[in-house]
């Protein structure tokens, strides 16, 4: 069989299928798709790859319920646990998906010791944290998608405002995952054109609220489900940039160390993504009301990791 990058999903529902099916479209590699529900895993794995020869992209899909089937992966995306309910918080999501993401982590330590962890499960900082501990890996492996989904998010939003292209717009969200994350305007821009100069303020102050609330807005929508067609796409894009070495420059959740003046606790700040996982955490500028913001939103997610101990 011919030796390509080796991808575990670990979660076969919206999420974790979804990632399948982008990364076995960008071809980055063979993919095992995990869930503890029999037959689920199975049956989308197998669609999965009798799409291939449809689509003509040369990557090997199948499904499976034992984690020996993940060994020796090279990068795991972990998308398990319970989604967001209408009127549930991410918080109400903490203890369960905990036990979750943690049974989890120890089968990826076991049977693949060397491969980066994408962690998209929810709470996503805690649940990055509990994948920390619970592998025993450095932080350059445990990285979290966040920052790429928020940002997108808020990105798209100006878009819709101004009719613009996506691709012309260069933004950046910070902090933690949920309603404490931390927009920034400042370093926003269309085309290379601040943002100041596209919208006035009660504007970016809007689109800002939005982006804080882009994943309820959705839940509130499907009132069954949650958001996947998005976090499933960041997710593979900083797999695409781990197997591919692109040295992104890409806003994750990562355990800082000192980073911003914060320690032992992960939010989204920019790093650069390689082959090596996070390579380099990136340390801007910040006003004293954005580094407020940002040590707000990380002492929630500290609140957070302490119910779990």
């Amino acid at each position: 069989m011919i030796k390509r990058p080796k991808i575990s999903i670990v979660g076969a529902g919206n999420v974790g299928a979804t990632a399948a099916h982008w990364a076995a479209a960008a071809e980055l590699g063979d993919i095992v798709l995990v869930d503890i529900v029999e037959g689920v895993p199975q049956g989308k794995g197998l669609d999965l790859m009798e799409a291939t020869p449809v689509v003509g992209k040369d990557s090997y899909v199948r499904g499976t319920n034992r984690y020996e089937e993940t060994a020796g992966s090279d990068v795991v995306i972990v998308t398990a646990g319970l989604a967001r309910k209408p009127g549930m918080s991410r918080t109400d999501l903490l203890v369960k998906n905990a036990e979750i993401v943690g049974q989890v982590a120890e089968n990826v330590a076991r049977f693949s010791p060397e491969a980066i962890v994408i962690v998209v499960s929810n709470p996503l900082d805690v649940m990055a944290y509990v994948a920390m501990k619970k592998t025993g890996f450095p932080r350059e492996r445990i990285v979290g998608m966040a920052g790429i989904l928020d940002t997108a998010r808020y990105r798209a939003f100006i878009a819709m405002e101004l009719n613009v292209s996506v691709e012309d717009i260069s933004a950046l969200v910070l902090g933690g995952h949920g309603d404490s994350m931390v927009p920034l305007p400042r370093y926003t821009s269309i085309g290379g054109i601040p943002l100041e100069q596209w919208l006035p303020q009660e504007k970016i102050d809007a689109i800002v609220q939005r982006t804080r609330d882009g994943g309820i807005e959705i839940v509130n929508y499907l009132k069954t489900g949650s958001a996947f067609y998005a976090p499933s796409a960041a997710a593979v894009q900083m797999a695409e940039a781990i197997l591919k070495d692109k040295k992104r420059v890409l806003p994750c959740s990562v355990c800082l160390q000192g980073e911003y003046g914060l320690s032992d606790v992960f939010v989204g700040v920019p790093v650069v993504l390689g082959k090596g996982g996070v390579e380099k955490v990136l340390e801007i500028e910040l006003t004293e009301a954005e580094r407020d913001a940002l040590r707000t939103s990380a002492a929630h997610v500290h609140e957070s990791i302490a119910q779990l101990t």
